[in-house]
């Protein structure tokens, strides 16, 4: 019997840093590593993957500029990028630990812990069914992990970005300050400019937006909604180029 299409050839999902922490907490969980490299291990049976992480939980370089006697700001920016990389190193044991084959791929080289990322390479390694951990940004300071994920997406010709958070997806406000607040389960680009709509970095949307690049926002924190995701399930929110932007009209 043949099986289901599935909706996604390759995708690239975004991890933040607090995402390898317990909620409150800094640095690094295995516990909650572990959860999220299970999740990514059964979606990965249905599609290509590549993961970009970041390094909050353990660093954000802002914490240093804005003291006083403050490191330089590009400084703070690749203490940032290092510590994107010693995440790396966590979700890759913790993913070859339930039997997959990864690759890390730094920004920044540093080849005695991951291979320096060249984008042929990083594409050969996802046709060989290899789970590549993108780390370091994208080597350089002023840029965000949001960026880099919508850069990758765009160099790895990925079917759509995937934005993981520990909210069901793109809300009017702040759910957790308002209650209310409507859950949007599809935006266009405009709707999410015209309402100010804070996603990712402007950056980021900019890139994704010239490029048609669809992102979607989900809640990983709720079990199996990463495989839900990557099989087309509704879930979270979609954001994409309108029907009119599509067509060029």
């Amino acid at each position: 019997m043949d099986t289901p299409r599935n909706p996604y050839r390759r995708v690239v999902l975004k991890l933040s840093g607090e995402s390898f922490t317990r909620t409150g907490e800094r640095g690094i969980a295995m516990s909650e590593v572990v959860h999220i490299a299970k999740q990514i291990v059964k979606a990965h049976e249905k599609c290509e993957i590549a993961v970009v992480i970041g390094g909050g939980n353990i660093l954000r370089g802002a914490q240093f500029v804005s003291q006083s006697h403050a490191v330089q700001e590009a400084t703070a920016h690749y203490m940032g990028m290092l510590a994107t990389v010693i995440n790396g190193l966590a979700l890759q044991d913790a993913l070859e630990s339930l039997g997959v084959t990864t690759r890390l791929m730094s920004a920044i080289r540093m080849d005695g812990v991951a291979e320096p990322y060249l984008r042929r390479r990083a594409k050969r390694h996802l046709e060989k069914r290899r789970i590549v951990i993108l780390a370091a940004g994208t080597g350089g300071p002023f840029v965000t992990t949001d960026t880099a994920a919508a850069l990758r997406s765009l160099e790895l010709e990925a079917d759509v970005l995937m934005k993981a958070t520990r909210v069901d997806g793109v809300y009017s406000e702040d759910p957790e300050k308002n209650p209310h607040a409507v859950l949007y389960r599809e935006l266009d680009y405009a709707d999410l400019l015209e309402r100010n709509l804070r996603v990712m970095d402007s950056t980021a949307i900019a890139h994704c937006m010239e490029r048609r690049m669809p992102i979607l926002v989900f809640n990983f924190l709720k079990e199996g909604n990463i495989l839900a995701a990557i099989s087309g399930e509704r879930v979270g929110t979609l954001i994409h180029a309108s029907r009119k932007a599509a067509a060029g009209t």
